[in-house]
């Protein structure tokens, strides 16, 4: 399972799109401002939104997509799911 993903900053500011195959350890990282200086500069580290692919290809395809969109589109894909942009971390599939 792959997931693309979306992290916003607290005060949704700053938005990321990601991919990874391991969603729970990628959120981790963010959060430890291990991985992705830009992420860890702008304290991006709530997990807003994500979907799961069953390939690495189409994840990389839906990641690239994403990262084109308008700041509005993304904004719609997230409330269509997440009104609220409450962190979904506790939601990922195990």
């Amino acid at each position: 399972m792959y997931f693309v993903y979306m992290l916003a900053s607290k005060n949704r500011v700053h938005l990321y799109t990601g991919q990874t195959n391991d969603l729970c350890n990628r959120v981790e990282q963010h959060r430890a401002k291990a991985v992705d200086a830009w992420t860890a500069e702008h304290e991006t580290d709530r997990l807003v939104y994500f979907e799961m692919h069953d390939t690495l290809r189409d994840s990389l395809v839906r990641e690239q997509k994403l990262k084109r969109w308008r700041r509005a589109w993304k904004e719609n894909l997230i409330e269509s799911i997440n009104p609220e942009w409450r962190d979904l971390t506790d939601e990922i599939p195990l």
